[in-house]
C-alpha cells in the first residue's frame, strides 16, 4: 500500500502537533506514510466563497502530486469532504476521479481500510464530548444523523471506544452546527458565536471537561469561545486520543 499523508494548511499553520499524532498513529499500522510535503490547501475556502477560478488553479497543482498513491489520508474531515464532494473545477480526468476515491479523513481510514479493532497504547479514563461536524457527519457518514431513521451507527464513537478508560457522552442536540462554518463564522460573528456558546454550554450540562472531533476547525472554534467565557473545556483531535499521546 502506498499511503500519502496531506496536511490541510490550517492545520499545519494552526495545529502542528494535531499533523504530528495523526502521522504518527498511521506509522502504528502502515510503517511507510510518505508525506506529501508540496500539497498546501485543498481549495475549499475558494469553492466556499464560489471563486472557482482560484480553485482551480490550486485543483490542477495538486493532481501530480496526489494521483500516483493508492490512498490518502488527511487529518480534517472538511478537507476530505472537499476532494470527495466539491473538487470539480478542474475537468474530471481519470487522474482526478482516482484521487477523489483515494482520499480519506483519519476516521474513515482507520475504521473501514485498516478495520482498526484497538489502541493498546491509549488511556484516557475521562468522560469526553463527541462532537461530529457537519461535514463528516453528512458527507463522510462519520454516524448517523438523527433526522434519518435508519440503523444507528457512529465510526467515530467505535474507534474512541476502543480507548481504555474513555466515556463518551454527546451534547443534547448532538448534530447541531457549532457555528464555525468557516467563512460564515467571519461573516456573522454574532451568530456563529452564540452557536458555539450555546454548544460547549451544553457539554458542560453533560459534566464533560474534554471535547473530540475528527474536525478540528470546528474544535478551533469551540475551544476559543469556552476560553473567552471561562468554561473549563479542553479540545483534542482524535488522533490526540488514539495515540496516546494525550
Amino acid at each position: 500500500m502506498k499511503l500519502g499523508y496531506f496536511v490541510p494548511c490550517y492545520i499545519d499553520a494552526l495545529a502542528p502537533h494535531v499533523a504530528k499524532s495523526t502521522y504518527n498513529l498511521l506509522q502504528r499500522f502502515v510503517p511507510d506514510v510518505e508525506f506529501i510535503e508540496k500539497a498546501t490547501c485543498c481549495a475549499l475556502p475558494m469553492t466556499d466563497m464560489g471563486y472557482q477560478d482560484k480553485a482551480c488553479k490550486l485543483e490542477e497543482k495538486l493532481i501530480p502530486l496526489l494521483q500516483d498513491y493508492d490512498h490518502i489520508v488527511m487529518p480534517s474531515g472538511i478537507c476530505t469532504d472537499q476532494f470527495r464532494d466539491h473538487f470539480d473545477a478542474i475537468e474530471q480526468t481519470p487522474e482526478v476521479t482516482k484521487i477523489r476515491e483515494s482520499v480519506y479523513d483519519v476516521v474513515e481510514f482507520l475504521h473501514d481500510v485498516l478495520k482498526v479493532d484497538g489502541f493498546p497504547w491509549a488511556r484516557f479514563p475521562h468522560r469526553v464530548a463527541l462532537h461530529n461536524g457537519c461535514h463528516s457527519l453528512r458527507y463522510l457518514h462519520h454516524a448517523r444523523p438523527t433526522e434519518l431513521m435508519t440503523h444507528d451507527y457512529s465510526k467515530t464513537e467505535d474507534l474512541l471506544k476502543m480507548v481504555d478508560g474513555l466515556e463518551v457522552v454527546y451534547a443534547e442536540r448532538k448534530d447541531e452546527c457549532c457555528g464555525f462554518g468557516g467563512t460564515f463564522a467571519i461573516w456573522d460573528v454574532d451568530t456563529s458565536g452564540q452557536m458555539g456558546l450555546d454548544k460547549v454550554r451544553d457539554y458542560e450540562r453533560q459534566s464533560a471537561m474534554y471535547v473530540v472531533s475528527a474536525d478540528f476547525s470546528c474544535l478551533l472554534h469551540q475551544q476559543s469561545i469556552a476560553d473567552k467565557f471561562g468554561i473549563n473545556l479542553k479540545a483534542y483531535y482524535i488522533s490526540e486520543i488514539l495515540n496516546g499521546d494525550v
